[in-house]
């Protein structure tokens, strides 16, 4: 499949003429989209777009991810009547054996200029579209967008075009308007407790869903970051709603989470490492040369793991979990008798106050480590209570962001020292000498947040206090 990222900017026409534009006029298209989903549009909940597009002769899927910078879109050519094998895996979770069925056919217009600013260059493309089948049927609408070719200032090509009249539109892509569908998180539907923690479940459940497909893919490490990240806060929403929730129910739960982590663990801590040694070689000139071969070992060592975590994604124990979790986000199992979730967000800031006031001048690393994992659960409980908090919470979480952050690059530091050591053990002397030099960059790297942490407590530690009081 060919992919590409997909950066635009979706406005309303308003009086905008693409001849006074000043761009280079492109060839009018026209072609029509027939758009796939199962019946609830599960895809398109999670922003994910799958489309049959046929233009003249030529007919093409069209699978559409999200990502932080735009949506990927792949396309394979439609040489069968059923889908390609690759879009079928790609989306296995998402769907969780669920049909596809039509749900929706448009046939666009387009017209369009290219445009060339300061070394930025877009598209801006004027469609007229027309829904020929789905649930606003016999309507049209007309859609504006400016999509960046290469790198560039997208932001620079929308001032000129809401200079020439266009107006703030509908964002959404052009099925999630024809179906009424908004890709939003999942809202509470009361006050209570136990229903704050469902809606938090069912956030980050979609979250694994909306990224799953990216890890599978493996061409923007980010997708495995953010996969990974719901995960552990399912783990740790689960912890902190232990007041909330039957144990029986949610340890159980928690444990296959742990496995789930555990199996991208692996590919998400060597991307890291990989991204954060080839920063530092690429700053040792001529003696990076020297130093290849540890990136080349640590490049092998990633790509076995990514294979074991690819098959652990493709068995049993996956797809029932995704089934629990899908249930979890319907009606997880509450006590009667439900904690506010103040007071739970409180508890988890005390007991990382208490293990701070345990660690002395000269903490041991292992030491740090847990108070990291503590700051971790503290911020989560936070995050599940911010909505009955308010403003003080949503501070606290931004300092517990900055705690975080400094005792996780410690934290790696001693991962890569680690690592560095076990590649260099047997290697010649000029990669044991460039090894050498990586190693006391990670010292460093460690003494830097050891001498940092003092700063972000005390900040942590006011924000709590106000959060909390």
């Amino acid at each position: 499949m060919r992919g590409a990222l997909e950066r635009e900017v979706k406005l309303d026409a308003g009086h905008v003429r693409l001849a006074e534009l000043g761009g280079e006029p492109l060839e009018t298209r026209i072609f029509t989209s027939t758009y796939h989903d199962t019946p609830d549009y599960r895809l398109a909940h999670l922003g994910i777009t799958l489309r049959l597009r046929t233009e003249g002769e030529y007919a093409a899927w069209q699978l559409k991810l999200p990502r932080s910078r735009g949506r990927l879109e792949l396309e394979a050519p439609a040489e069968l009547p059923s889908l390609p094998a690759e879009v079928l895996d790609l989306l296995a979770a998402p769907l969780q054996g669920r049909s596809l069925v039509p749900v929706a056919t448009l046939r666009t217009k387009r017209r369009g200029v290219r445009m060339e600013l300061d070394g930025t260059e877009a598209d801006v493309l004027l469609d007229e579209v027309a829904v020929v089948d789905g649930p606003r049927a016999g309507t049209s609408f007309l859609e504006l967008e400016a999509e960046l070719q290469g790198e560039g200032d997208l932001g620079a090509v929308e001032s000129i075009l809401r200079g020439a009249g266009a107006a703030d539109g509908d964002d959404r892509p052009k099925l999630l308007r024809v179906l009424g569908v908004d890709a939003a998180p999942p809202r509470p539907e009361s006050d209570e407790a136990g229903e704050h923690l469902r809606a938090m479940i069912g956030r980050q459940y979609d979250e694994i869903l909306r990224h799953d497909p990216g890890a599978r893919l493996g061409d923007d490490p980010e997708d495995l970051h953010d996969f990974r990240v719901a995960v552990r806060r399912l783990r740790a929403l689960l912890r902190a709603g232990r007041p909330l929730v039957v144990e029986t129910w949610s340890e159980p739960l928690r444990d296959e989470l742990a496995w789930l982590g555990r199996a991208l663990g692996p590919v998400r801590d060597l991307d890291v490492l990989l991204d954060h040694i080839r920063s530092e070689m690429a700053s040792l000139g001529d003696e990076q040369v020297s130093g290849r071969p540890i990136v080349t070992a640590l490049g092998l060592e990633r790509d076995e793991a990514r294979q074991a975590m690819l098959a652990q994604l493709r068995t049993r124990r996956y797809r029932d979990l995704l089934g629990e979790l899908e249930r979890a986000a319907r009606a997880p199992v509450l006590h009667t008798e439900q904690q506010p979730l103040a007071e739970i967000a409180s508890g988890e800031f005390r007991r990382l106050r208490r293990a701070m006031a345990k660690l002395g001048r000269k903490p041991s690393d292992e030491a740090l480590h847990r108070a990291r994992i503590k700051g971790k659960r503290a911020r989560y409980a936070a995050e599940l209570a911010e909505a009955t908090i308010g403003k003080p919470a949503a501070r606290f979480i931004a300092r517990a962001k900055e705690f975080q952050d400094v005792l996780g690059a410690h934290q790696d530091a001693i991962v890569a020292e680690a690592k560095i050591r076990d590649l260099a053990a047997d290697a010649p002397r000029h990669v044991a000498l460039v090894a050498g030099r990586l190693i006391e960059r990670e010292r460093e790297r460690r003494r830097a947040a050891r001498a940092e942490l003092p700063r972000v407590w005390k900040k942590l530690k006011r924000a709590g206090k106000k959060a909390y009081s």
